[in-house]
């Protein structure tokens, strides 16, 4: 497989007013993600938990949403219900949001979203335990849809990350791996849950939601290598949490298997994005929504943790995947 020049992976070789006339219109992004967000609210934000002292704002929907704007794209697109994607959104970047309380604990990371942690400020019980609430109340919050499709997938996808981070932390932790494992790692850590944005999307449709799961995982793959990339080379004025962690930890990553390191995970970005857009080939509006996606949401968010050096890097690379 030959890879496209580097500036093709998040710009396509588009003119700036181009993408800008491709963009979908601001309002109607912004006014899901609201939706999205008044979701995760009301879901939370229930009887004592209205409590005007405990300032949830940080952990509820306060970051980039690459998982909930992949639903909102993806969705409209392949005709599914607003109250399917809506929730879908909603669901997932609660699961998200859970994982991220429960990593800060682990990481001992003292920043989060340029703020300190939830758990710095309300211990790490609490952390833990409005953790645990976001992923029940993301279950309930698809059960409410009547469809067990959604609420299976949620689980399966949920259940997998959950392992793949009990098996970094307990079993790979300090012992040198292969590319491929953590390949694997990266796809079931970070891949599974932009997997079940991308499947809900088109639920109904299994040939089209198979398809959009597998390009999930792949968009989810290559957003945890680029974090891998951040966490050691990146800087914490910029990203907004604490970086350096992996290392510190003993931590596998993609940047510490053997076989890996920057220029094999700019090459996987770039297969990646290739192999995701060709599975979607039989779905033409589809692949249009779903590069839309990757150069308007996930392109500039790889693009951030990557950082300007990697174009380089990429441009000497060899120019082809194994």
């Amino acid at each position: 497989m030959r890879l496209v020049p580097y500036q093709t992976i998040f710009e396509r070789n588009v003119p700036e007013m181009a993408l800008f006339k491709m963009r979908p219109s601001w309002s109607r992004m912004g006014a899901n993600l609201e939706k999205v967000r008044d979701l995760m609210r009301r879901s939370v934000l229930s009887s004592r938990m209205r409590a005007e002292s405990l300032d949830l704002k940080n952990c509820l929907a306060s970051g980039k949403m690459l998982r909930a704007r992949l639903a909102l794209l993806i969705g409209p697109t392949v005709g599914t219900s607003p109250e399917i994607y809506l929730r879908a959104a909603a669901a997932i970047e609660m699961v998200h949001a859970a994982s991220l309380l429960h990593d800060d604990i682990v990481d001992g990371s003292q920043l989060r979203r340029n703020s300190p942690a939830f758990w710095t400020k309300n211990g790490v019980a609490g952390a833990i335990l409005l953790g645990d609430l976001l992923l029940c109340e993301a279950s309930e919050l698809l059960r409410e849809v009547g469809d067990t499709r959604l609420t299976d997938e949620l689980m399966s996808r949920t259940t997998e990350m959950c392992r793949a981070e009990v098996e970094q932390e307990l079993i790979l932790r300090g012992a040198p791996q292969e590319w491929e494992c953590s390949l694997d790692l990266a796809r079931r850590k970070t891949g599974s849950l932009f997997a079940f944005a991308a499947f809900a999307s088109g639920v109904g449709h299994t040939g089209l939601s198979n398809a959009l799961r597998e390009a999930g995982y792949l968009a989810g793959t290559a957003y945890q290598l680029s974090d891998d990339y951040l966490d050691a080379y990146g800087a914490e004025s910029s990203s907004g949490k604490t970086l350096g962690l992996d290392s510190i930890r003993h931590k596998s990553t993609a940047m510490t298997a053997t076989g890996g390191g920057p220029q094999r995970i700019l090459r996987q970005i770039a297969a990646s994005q290739s192999l995701a857009e060709s599975n979607l080939s039989e779905w033409p509006a589809v692949q249009q929504a779903w590069m839309k996606y990757w150069q308007q949401e996930l392109g500039p968010a790889l693009s951030r943790n990557l950082g300007n050096d990697s174009k380089s890097i990429l441009l000497k690379a060899m120019d082809t995947v194994e």
